[in-house]
């Protein structure tokens, strides 16, 4: 393959296909289009200082070379990262598979029914093992949970305190990222040693206890956590998994809020990430947790459906009023997780912890037969060896002989034991430390379990592998993914992610490399961690990036602290008001507060730009307190705006920060690069615009990039504690970024700004095409669109009763996922092509479209009743449409398959309209039984 060949194969459109479609825009070329859409006062007109594209045997090679520059030890650090086993039938068909890894979230449910089921089985799964009634659908990691759990402490807690509890036995990453997310918000953090004996403080909202804790010790925390709740305290537990197979569950001694990772349960360690965290609590907290949650309700035959419950907790309806400004999960990782639990089943995973458990006992043996003293009697999986100035030595020596320990101080050695460690490991460590090797024990753990877990049939019924392949197909069998058609959502970039990129995420020497590993291992890592800072520093014109932020809404955070501590280092802590337009995504005002801004509104005019004139009555409003604005570009209504440079300007005059939302990024590389047309700082998301795929939901990259004056600000080692950390690894989620580096070597400078410009040339294509059926709502100057368009279909509403909800669930109908509906504003859909999709599936969805504006017609003109029609009883089901009976005023044909539809890829959807409100009133979140999906 010629290096140029691969953007032809991530591109679409063909030339020939694009001249047909710039005849229909009315331009002559896409240099032209791109002239006329941005703005000259930001249009850039340089080179990418960028290596040139490569082919794909190309960059496999060069990522084997990076790879063969890791060394994948044996690991038994631990803190949190443990080597695991990923069964082969889940690393095949749920990670390396399209039909889970390029699905959406599942805002339509009725065709995310697969993925609903699975991530039901993971808060199942967490919930069982944690004691407390209701899990969460995942976490970004254990550090970013746990900074959850205290906000959630602090909104619950009867008392006024502003003091949150940490014990000293904490995991030190954990305590930082804890740390970064409490300043701001004025909470002040007390470390307490309690195995030392040291006294709680007379008033706190909450407590941190972690079990087994980071030093190995297996502690009851009955009696701390009774004193917790007499003082008006939360205690949030932060928990392993695996231990809890065999250790009591947090709630039931009390806890009212569990946190942790399930990466240990077949997900590898990737350098840090992504994993999937997990937050459960009692009763009584789940209308207040934070992220998303599954929730069964029923559709409109009385079928139990699953969908995302209590979505009105979300940041894009709250915005500054919302308690958390986590828009994401880890869902592809949750699913592996549940599938985990599913495959091992109960019996399995008490094996596994038992086995785990057995290893660390029996090296505890040999070690205290040696002489050396281990600093705990109750343990689970780890150990703190005490040897006085001897530490260095005996992890040096394990090293050596390839097996790494956690150097703790110049007298303790932490040692992890894992589903991964043998017999042999066990004799190295025994070497390390120069004691003769014993006979295996069996250990018999302190506090033991004897509650019943993962009960539900779902975790008993796929033992074999047959039977677990067959289930993993049924439930992709239900989702939409880009594998089966086009996602045209706006803000959301569903484009290609190719093989060649994802193929080496799975690769040992990338999957099996602990984030806190010597630097001396992992020397591939930081080669690719620092090519893909520098080229995306490249591309968006900023002078330093960090990967850190494991998703976009934490890479908002870490740019509004920098912003933040830059003011403060320049002695006017006061600057404290961020503005931010009435348009913004919903994420930004709940990171501003976050952040410990104040949020003010910015209006919009008519035209949905920023509008320039409030902007200056704010600015003068706040000139001596103005800390930042916050804007997205191209604007959340999808068009270039032309005063970009002039808003920056007005912000700066004042002593404002410029923060510009990468979100819309797929519209600007190669043509416009935010740190030079005024912006400070970006968060970029590379699960959008640099092909990490969605998952279901997550994972995602979000690396805030940013200026010179502000980069000594960016997020800090969350280990070491030398800056505010965002997530619990010093490169977030690591392990995919192979994949952004393998899109940006495939596709070079040129490959890059071509993919800008067919991204453009579609979205136009789309909205010259609909704009006679479907008023298309903001333009810009010219009359053109950047990367999406918003479709007006208020006016139909009104006119034919048919709403915006009607029309996206017809859309499946016709084999569609949805376009984003009702955002950023109500009754609209906005559209987003990506440059990835070819004319004809453009122009399949431009007819399916048209087609649905005709049968919207039938109704207006009444020949279809308004409360039975095609529209408003979809989606149809296979059942729905083969009954026995049908009643209603269309047939049954016009139902199944609308005009244009191929009946050889018909696409099913399971279940019919679900009712939401009903799931919302009668809140059941964890897997129901059997019985439960009999209609009726």
């Amino acid at each position: 393959m010629k290096p140029s060949e691969f953007a032809d194969r991530h591109i679409g459109t063909t030339a020939d296909a694009q001249r047909r479609m710039l005849d229909v825009v009315g331009y002559g070329g896409v240099e032209e289009l791109m002239d006329a859409a941005i703005p000259e006062v930001i249009r850039w007109h340089g080179a990418l200082d960028l290596p040139a594209a490569a082919s794909e045997a190309e960059v496999l090679a060069e990522l084997r070379e990076l790879a063969a520059a890791n060394t994948a030890a044996v690991s038994m650090i631990g803190l949190g990262y443990y080597g695991t086993h990923t069964p082969g039938v889940i690393r095949r068909n749920v990670l390396e598979n399209p039909a889970w890894y390029t699905a959406y979230t599942p805002y339509q449910p009725e065709i995310s029914q697969g993925r609903l089921e699975a991530l039901l089985n993971f808060q199942t799964m967490i919930a069982d093992l944690t004691g407390l009634t209701t899990a969460n659908a995942s976490m970004l990691d254990e550090g970013t949970a746990a900074a959850e759990a205290m906000t959630l402490a602090r909104r619950s807690s009867r008392t006024r305190s502003n003091v949150y509890v940490l014990d000293a036995d904490t995991l030190p990453q954990t305590i930082n990222v804890i740390a970064t997310r409490a300043e701001p918000l004025g909470i002040e953090i007390r470390v307490v040693d309690l195995d030392a004996g040291e006294a709680l403080p007379e008033a706190y909202f909450g407590i941190h206890l972690q079990y087994p804790g980071a030093s190995g010790a297996v502690r009851d925390h009955s009696e701390v956590i009774a004193a917790a709740h007499a003082a008006g305290a939360l205690v949030t537990v932060a928990a392993d998994l695996l231990g809890l197979c065999l250790l009591r569950a947090p709630g039931e001694i009390g806890a009212d809020i569990a946190v942790g990772s399930a990466q240990r349960f077949g997900v590898p360690m990737g350098f840090g990430g992504p994993h999937a965290g997990y937050l459960a609590v009692r009763a009584g907290l789940e209308r207040s947790l934070p992220g998303r949650l599954v929730g069964v309700s029923r559709d409109a035959d009385g079928a139990s459906a699953y969908r995302l419950a209590l979505q009105t907790r979300e940041q894009h309806i709250r915005r500054e009023k919302a308690t958390s400004n986590i828009c994401t999960a880890q869902v592809l990782l949750a699913v592996m997780a549940s599938m985990y639990a599913v495959y091992h089943g109960p019996d399995g995973l008490r094996a596994i912890a038992a086995r785990v458990h057995g290893r660390a006992a029996t090296l505890a043996a040999g070690l205290r037969a040696g002489g050396v003293e281990v600093a705990h009697a109750d343990f689970f999986d780890t150990l703190t060896a005490v040897v006085p100035g001897r530490a260095g030595q005996v992890v040096a020596a394990a090293e050596a002989a390839g097996v790494n320990l956690w150097h703790i101080d110049a007298d303790r050695v932490g040692i992890s034991c894992d589903e991964t460690t043998t017999r042999a490991h066990l004799e190295t460590v025994w070497a390390a430390f120069g004691v003769a090797p014993v006979e295996d024990v069996a250990g018999d753990v302190a506090i033991a379990r004897t509650s019943e877990f993962l009960t539900h049939p779902v975790f008993g019924a796929h033992r074999s592998e047959t039977a677990m392949l067959r289930y993993l197909r049924s439930l992709s069998d239900k989702d939409y993914a880009l594998d089966r058609g086009m996602i045209p959502l706006g803000s959301c970039t569903m484009k290609l992610n190719a093989t060649t990129e994802m193929e080496p995420v799975t690769w040992p020497e990338f999957a099996n490399v602990h984030p806190f590993a010597p630097r001396s291992q992992t020397r591939g890592y930081e080669r690719l961690v620092a090519d893909v800072e520098a080229w995306l520093a490249e591309l968006t014109g900023y002078d330093a990036v960090s990967v850190q932020p494991n998703a976009g809404s934490q890479g908002e955070l870490a740019g509004l602290l920098a912003i933040r501590s830059y003011h403060r280092s320049r002695g006017q802590a006061d600057r404290d008001v961020c503005l931010i337009p009435s348009s913004a995504h919903g994420t930004n005002a709940a990171s501003a507060v976050m952040a410990g801004m104040r949020v003010v509104v910015v209006a919009c005019d008519a035209d949905g730009n920023v509008d320039l004139a409030d902007l200056d009555r704010q600015v003068e409003a706040h000139r001596d307190d103005l800390a930042a604005i916050m804007v997205t570009y191209p604007s959340t209504h999808g068009v270039y705006e032309t005063g970009i440079s002039e808003l920056c300007a007005k912000v700066h005059d004042a002593g404002g920060q410029v923060y510009v939302d990468g979100a819309n990024l797929n519209a600007l590389v190669g043509y416009a690069l935010p740190g030079k047309f005024g912006a400070d700082v970006s968060h970029l998301n590379l699960h959008k615009t640099f092909c990490i795929p969605h998952g279901g939901g997550g994972p995602g990259v979000g690396p805030v990039a940013v200026r010179s004056h502000l980069a000594p600000f960016l997020p800090g080692d969350p280990l070491v504690g030398n800056g505010h950390a965002v997530s619990a690894a010093p490169h977030g989620s690591a392990g995919i970024l192979p994949i952004p580096w393998a899109y940006l070597r495939l596709m070079g400078p040129d490959g890059l700004a071509r993919a800008t410009g067919a991204a453009v040339l579609a979205a136009n294509y789309v909205a010259v095409r609909l704009r006679e059926h479907y008023p298309v709502l903001y333009t810009g100057a010219k009359g053109l669109v950047a990367h999406e368009c918003i479709l007006d279909l208020r006016p139909i509403t009104r006119a034919s009763g048919v709403s915006v909800e009607d029309v996206a669930k017809r859309l499946i109908d016709y084999g569609f996922h949805a376009p984003t509906m009702s955002f950023p504003v109500a009754g609209t859909l906005m559209v987003e092509p990506t440059e990835s999709e070819d004319l004809v599936e453009l122009d399949r969805f431009i007819d399916a479209m048209i087609a649905i504006r005709a049968e919207i017609d039938k109704v207006t003109a009444g020949e279809w009743p308004a409360q039975d029609n095609p529209l408003v009883n979809a989606p149809h089901t296979a059942a729905s449409v083969s009954a026995d009976e049908w009643r209603h005023a269309y047939p049954r044909s016009v139902a199944a398959y609308p005009d244009g539809v191929d009946a050889a890829r018909k696409y099913w959807t399971p279940v019919r309209r679900i009712d939401g409100a009903y799931g919302d009133r009668n809140l059941v979140c964890a897997c129901p039984p059997p019985e439960a999906f009999t209609a009726g």
